[in-house]
């Protein structure tokens, strides 16, 4: 009779050992999904980035090169005012 009981004790266990272990496999497998969604996510996030930081750079250098030339066109006013033929300069 102990031995009977003894094995219906330990098969009860058996079973819930199982059961901890499906538990397992299935939070693991949960685990990887959520890891490869998230790596995919932000891949996608990296690259909005450096789409965004290409657009930047290339507007920063139109800019520099719009300033550039707004200076090259002052500094040929300031050397020679008359030059231009809407302004006019006057001597006191």
């Amino acid at each position: 009779m102990k031995k009977d009981h003894l094995e219906v004790i330990l098969e009860n266990i058996d079973s819930k050992f199982d059961l901890v272990l499906e538990g397992y496999s299935t939070l693991n497998q949960k685990i990887d999904n959520l890891a490869l969604r998230t790596d995919e996510r932000f891949d996608l996030v990296d690259f909005k980035f450096e789409a965004v930081q290409e657009r930047i750079n290339t507007f920063e250098k139109a800019l520099g090169d719009k300033i550039d030339a707004v200076a090259t066109d002052l500094k040929a006013h300031r050397t020679d005012t008359e030059a231009h033929g809407i302004y006019q300069v006057k001597e006191s």
